[in-house]
């Protein structure tokens, strides 16, 4: 009611406040920067110079490339097996508490961590992966030391880092979805599949949209999985380059603030726009 609205804006004024500081702000910031030059303590005007180097910089452009190659690969997969995963627990399992809490470790477990258990396990030289290849006699390639894999090695590790939040979002999803749909589904002598994709995959729609724009911007600004998989490094000769990691790069070593924030717009529209198609081509799909 109008009479309540000042006490709201009133309860909203700290959140607003905190949000506005620490998400308004560093991007209107990082947009101003964007047109200015020099060190970061003196920095000054230069129009459209910094996008004029971004946008003429092969790096750039290699970052861009594989950060769409690992979005576009590694959400829809990621998202496929949780989704199967899920359905499976959900429908197959009995303790199902259990495997939530084993699924969801992953997902509180620093990214780090988890990092230097892939590098053992996708080693050139003494990895299990490539042992297992070599036992079943398979080409066991240098995931981690050739250029042609870094992308590859990426996105196997970024599939499976995302399957934890996802399947526990899913499993949360499954359990409101009406029972007395299966059971009518049973009476009328449904399969297991036409149960899954007339009631349960129908059902999901709304989460799985959500997950999908969720996991879509978290893979467009991958970073720590590059900085954990590579120690420190984006791969050799830079091949698992991506926009984040180029980003830093040119603020924190190079000391060329202003062509990062250049970058860090672009990306920012960059993800607006996928994020924008996304959504346009779900709610077509959905309807």
């Amino acid at each position: 009611m109008k009479q309540n609205q000042k006490k709201a804006w009133l309860f909203l004024a700290p959140i607003l406040i905190l949000v506005t500081v620490f998400s308004i702000w560093p991007i209107i910031r990082a947009f101003i920067m964007s047109f200015k030059g020099g060190p970061i303590i003196n920095m000054q005007y230069n129009g459209l110079a910094n996008y004029q180097y971004i946008f003429s910089d092969p790096d750039f452009w290699h970052a861009i490339a594989n950060t769409a190659i690992y979005a576009f690969v590694t959400v829809p997969v990621a998202l496929i097996i949780s989704i199967a995963l899920a359905w499976f627990v959900f429908s197959k399992i009995k303790h199902k508490t259990f495997f939530e809490t084993m699924f969801f470790m992953p997902y509180v477990t620093s990214t780090i961590a988890i990092g230097i258990v892939f590098r053992y396990i996708l080693n050139g030289k003494y990895g299990l992966l490539d042992y297992l290849l070599r036992a079943i006699h398979l080409p066991a390639p240098d995931w981690l030391d050739d250029p042609s894999m870094s992308i590859i090695s990426l996105i196997m590790f970024g599939v499976w880092a995302s399957l934890a939040f996802n399947i526990v979002i899913l499993m949360g999803a499954l359990r409101n979805i009406d029972p007395n749909y299966y059971v009518l589904a049973d009476m009328y002598g449904a399969s297991e599949m036409e149960k899954f994709w007339r009631i349960t995959l129908p059902q999901l729609v709304p989460t799985i949209t959500f997950l999908l724009t969720v996991n879509l911007i978290g893979a467009f600004k991958i970073y720590t999985q590059v900085y954990a998989l590579f120690n420190g490094a984006a791969g050799q000769a830079n091949s698992a380059m991506t926009a984040v990691f180029y980003i830093y790069n040119k603020f924190q070593v190079v000391n060329t603030p202003g062509v990062a924030m250049a970058a860090t717009v672009v990306l920012f529209f960059i993800i607006l726009l996928a994020t924008f198609i996304q959504r346009k081509i779900t709610k077509k799909v959905n309807s």
